[in-house]
């Protein structure tokens, strides 16, 4: 085996997701695999370049792990010619700015989502990259989780027939701050920095929609701020300008009808953080970030409604658990492993930067819906 060393500007890995899934749980572990292995008696050996404006927090985090390279200089890392790509996890709105010096330095771009603070920036983003030819992705990492891998083996099996409506049900409650220390940063609250639950999980719910189920037609959405008053990271009280909860309804090609609430005021009574449940005229499943259970229409009960007894028996009781029956990486990991071969080995991808600007466009016809009470039509994106 031969091994090839690939550097990875990393910028924003001092946050939640840029340090957990991205560089501890993705880069990192593969690199405590021994590389990734193209197939083709080479290895990748990724060597991180760990990016931010905090250089004391950029050096603890390469104490802590080892690693070498840091700086707090995006332009002269772009400038590295031995950089071949650049992965962006920061606050969506410096990300724009960021990914257009990248790709004008020729790097591939591989970035969280939102890609950009509007669709217009999104689609740009997109034409750059194709006119520089660089490869680019965009993260869309539900699509690796178990319970949806478990889901999409349904699909592609048939077992549904045709395919009725999906109900999905995500969120949980994110303290205020006051009394106990929020989950989430505030910025996630304010509009004006980029937050609001609709920009956050639009975008998933695009990609989930459309990989699964069919292209998103038209969208009706209701967006709420159920909290007005949150308090920092500091302890000082602020207004929420962002919304935190969002209902919406998606006709997909196909005929089929989405409804998906998101909320971050929500306390969770299911098995799940999210669960969708998608029923067809054969069968009906309910999947969850790694769980996914069925009930096919030969073995659907008869559920007789009377208010006037209680029910003796339970209904979650009448579904089939569907088996792992493979081993399931981590997600984000599995992505970036895609990513990486798809750069040195021209391995198939399409989760790209155009990919990501159709959930961009979701989010903010989604926000058009709600401020103007009215459905909105969803018109197909390309170059």
């Amino acid at each position: 085996m031969t091994r090839k060393t690939v550097r990875i500007a990393m910028n924003g890995v001092t946050g939640r997701m840029g340090y957990r899934q991205h560089l501890v749980r993705s880069i990192l572990a593969i690199r405590e695999q021994g590389g990734l292995d193209l197939g083709d008696g080479a290895v990748l050996w990724p060597e991180p370049i760990l990016v931010g404006r905090r250089e004391h927090a950029l050096r603890a985090l390469a104490e802590r792990h080892g690693l070498e390279h840091v700086s707090t200089d995006v332009d002269a890392v772009l400038a590295d010619e031995s950089v071949d790509i650049y992965f962006d996890a920061q606050v969506t709105s410096a990300r724009e700015d960021a990914i257009k010096k990248a790709i004008a330095a020729g790097k591939h771009i591989y970035t969280e989502k939102p890609t950009a603070t509007g669709f217009e920036g999104a689609l740009e983003l997109a034409r750059l990259a194709a006119a520089k030819g660089v490869k680019h992705g965009v993260v869309q990492d539900k699509l690796f989780l178990p319970g949806l891998l478990k889901l999409k083996r349904l699909i592609d099996g048939g077992f549904f027939g045709r395919v009725l409506s999906v109900r999905g049900e995500f969120g949980y409650w994110v303290f205020e701050g006051d009394w106990q220390e929020a989950q989430r940063p505030s910025w996630n609250y304010r509009a004006e920095d980029g937050g609001g639950i609709v920009v956050d999980m639009f975008p998933h719910w695009e990609y989930v929609l459309h990989e699964l189920f069919g292209r998103v037609k038209s969208v009706q959405a209701l967006a709420a701020t159920h909290i007005p008053q949150r308090w920092d990271e500091n302890g000082k009280p602020y207004d929420a300008t962002a919304d935190d909860a969002a209902y919406g309804l998606f006709e997909l090609d196909g005929g089929a009808i989405a409804q998906i609430n998101s909320s971050w005021a929500v306390r969770v009574n299911r098995d799940e953080l999210v669960e969708f449940q998608v029923d067809g005229t054969e069968g009906s499943a309910v999947a969850g970030l790694r769980n996914c259970r069925v009930q096919h229409r030969s073995a659907t009960p008869k559920p007789v409604w009377n208010p006037d007894i209680p029910a003796t028996y339970s209904f979650r009781d009448q579904w089939q658990e569907v088996p792992d029956n493979q081993e399931f990486d981590n997600g984000f990991k599995a992505q970036w492993e895609l990513f990486l071969k798809h750069v040195y080995a021209d391995a198939p991808y399409h989760w790209d930067l155009l990919a990501g600007a159709r959930g961009v466009q979701l989010a903010e016809l989604g926000l058009k819906s709600s401020a103007e009470g009215r459905r909105v039509d969803v018109p197909e994106v390309a170059l």
